[in-house]
């Protein structure tokens, strides 16, 4: 199973419509985790077009994205591997026992708000940031996540750059 993973598209602002580089993503997903800050739920049902989309919410989300179905936080069970999404993770120091502590069930755990792409565990749990694919802030590029999941395992987790 393929899942493109997104966080921070800070629509309108940053993201108008789909920009290609990630589209061409999109297209070979089958689901969306989007981890916060999309702003406005008509991001969230442009990405619906693509594969099955489930989003939490961010602190910068209209009170729409709640009404399409974000909530704070999310339990998933993706072919078997069981994921837990936030939007903000706190600090970096201690976010991996935090994570864990917030989350005993989840093998992994996506997240946004920093725009910082990290991909980063321990013997408890992985965790997950793309970054953002519209609005770098200090990094060096734009990014998103894929993650390939198969029969309850993580087969691979990887950053793509978008720009």
């Amino acid at each position: 199973m393929r899942v493109v993973v997104l966080s921070d598209t800070h629509a309108p602002r940053f993201w108008k419509s789909c920009p290609p580089a990630v589209a061409s993503w999109l297209r070979a997903a089958d689901l969306i985790l989007h981890a916060g800050d999309v702003c406005t739920a008509k991001v969230l049902d442009e990405l619906s077009g693509y594969a099955p989309v489930r989003a939490v919410l961010g602190n910068n989300d209209l009170a729409e994205v709640a009404g399409w179905g974000a909530p704070p936080t999310q339990h998933l069970d993706i072919d078997g591997l069981p994921v837990a999404m936030i939007h903000d993770s706190g600090q970096a120091t201690g976010r991996l026992r935090r994570m864990h502590a917030m989350f005993p069930t989840a093998e992994l755990v996506v997240f946004g708000h920093s725009h910082i792409p990290l991909d980063a565990s321990d013997a408890n749990v992985r965790i997950f940031n793309p970054g953002s694919p519209t609005d770098k802030r200090r990094q060096a590029h734009r990014t998103l996540g894929v993650l390939d999941v198969e029969g309850g395992r993580l087969i691979e987790a990887r950053i793509v750059t978008v720009d």
